[in-house]
């Protein structure tokens, strides 16, 4: 039987939440993820690990301590992604923070590193990734453990959403099949903002399950590796996109990975269109 979990928040998200997020570019929301909701994903995240996606990428090499795993739209294969990218009270978090009357998900990104892995996660911006463009563009990511620095807990560069920059896109492992698609993006090249990071204000929270980052496509942000030798990363981020978002249908985005496409079967979006069911289903208002 289908356990019957909370759809909607426990609680509205704040102004001075909100304010924080359109401030700094990132922000975390605590106690909005019932315990129910993280069981049933902590087990259905396990099931990915063991039977990976086609367009799953092992970002650990091999012969490398721990274990580095991405993948990608897995709502489309696994009910209870679904369930929680739709169902759970995510889409309803989503709308508030953007001030959008409607929601549709965009892709899910499941990124697990285990530990005594050392593989971190670029400095990068979302949005030069992805064929979108609009004021309405949101990232969730979801924790499943405790995540600290130790771990590889998401840093944030306060106010870089502010700058008005879109840098090019980096691959986040060799050999993934990105970079060369990347390339054909024209940006400037991302800064080493690794070795300047001494120069910025950097945010980070130690968060649980139960709690949310989020954070505005164009903030610029890294993981380390999870230097734990005993506590688990397992993280999800959710991308939402709400009134204003449309389709861009620019160079080097991750549209002209074979992969990817392979997953989007009859995808024919044009520029300017807006995001829509079946690939981007609505999540809010719910149907």
């Amino acid at each position: 039987m289908t356990q019957t979990l909370p759809t909607k928040l426990s609680r509205q998200i704040t102004a001075e939440e909100i304010a924080a997020f359109e401030r700094d570019g990132a922000a975390v929301i605590r106690d909005v993820v019932p315990a129910g909701w993280i069981e049933v994903m902590r087990t259905a995240i396990e099931r990915i690990l063991n039977d990976p996606g086609a367009a799953s990428v092992e970002y650990t090499p091999d012969g490398n301590k721990g274990r580095y795993y991405g993948d990608f739209f897995v709502w489309m294969r696994d009910p209870d992604f679904k369930r929680f990218i739709l169902g759970s009270p995510m889409p309803e978090l989503a709308v508030q923070v953007m001030q959008s009357k409607t929601a549709h998900f965009f892709y899910d990104q499941l990124l697990v590193k285990e530990p005594g892995t050392i593989e971190p996660t670029p400095w990068h911006q979302d949005l030069p990734y992805w064929p979108v463009r609009g004021n309405h563009i949101l990232s969730l990511w979801v924790p499943f453990d405790d995540a600290t620095l130790e771990s590889g807990v998401v840093q944030y560069i306060r106010g870089s959403h502010k700058w008005g920059k879109m840098y090019a896109p980096a691959a986040f492992g060799k050999d993934t099949g990105f970079a060369d698609i990347y390339a054909k993006a024209g940006l400037e090249p991302l800064p080493d903002f690794e070795a300047m990071r001494d120069n910025f204000d950097i945010l980070h929270w130690d968060v649980g399950p139960g709690d949310v980052i989020l954070h505005h496509p164009l903030t610029v942000h890294y993981a380390a590796g999870n230097a734990s030798l005993t506590g688990r990363r397992r993280g999800l981020a959710l991308r939402y996109l709400g009134d204003d978002a449309e389709y861009d249908d620019r160079p080097g985005t991750f549209v002209e990975n074979q992969k990817v496409m392979a997953l989007l079967p009859g995808f024919d979006m044009k520029d300017g269109d807006r995001f829509a069911a079946p690939h981007f289903p609505q999540a809010w208002p719910r149907r």
